[in-house]
């Protein structure tokens, strides 16, 4: 038997002292545009590594995952997106083979009108939302880690 399921896609919202880190794509769909670190997660990885991984090869950047963010159903591409919070170690970064270019910018400066999913908006929208409500989730993360072991 032959399940046709959803593919999961993961990511995170890399913060460096109040800036972001975005990633201009390589690759189609949406060549060009600007975007967060994501991707397809793996088998025998859990979404947070996922999510530091697809960091790491499309910016180059390594991250601390923090707590969920965001979880975005795409039933017409079926998919489901998982978007994270994440805190770059180091303001280290370059474009991956994905990626055109990274950038490390002021929320200020996102270019909205360049943003290559809906999904991606809704993460960053959210993200500066809780950022600038002071909801951080940090203790999320410490609680979802706690209760996996």
């Amino acid at each position: 038997m032959h399940y046709e399921n959803p593919r999961i896609i993961v990511g995170c919202v890399p913060e460096h002292d109040g800036r972001i880190l975005i990633c201009r794509r390589a690759i189609e769909p949406r060549h060009g545009y600007w975007t967060i670190p994501a991707g397809f997660m793996e088998n025998g990885e859990t979404l947070e590594q996922g999510a530091a991984r697809e960091c790491l090869e499309e910016a180059m950047a390594t991250v601390e995952i923090g707590s969920l963010l965001a979880l975005v159903n795409i039933t017409h591409a079926h998919q489901v997106h998982v978007f994270f919070r994440a805190t770059l170690s180091e303001p280290l970064h370059a474009a991956g083979p994905e990626s055109l270019e990274t950038a490390l910018i002021d929320p200020a400066d996102i270019p909205w009108g360049e943003i290559a999913f809906p999904s991606t908006r809704f993460a960053l929208e959210r993200y500066l939302a809780d950022r600038e409500a002071g909801v951080e989730g940090h203790h999320l993360a410490e609680f979802a880690r706690r209760m996996a072991e």
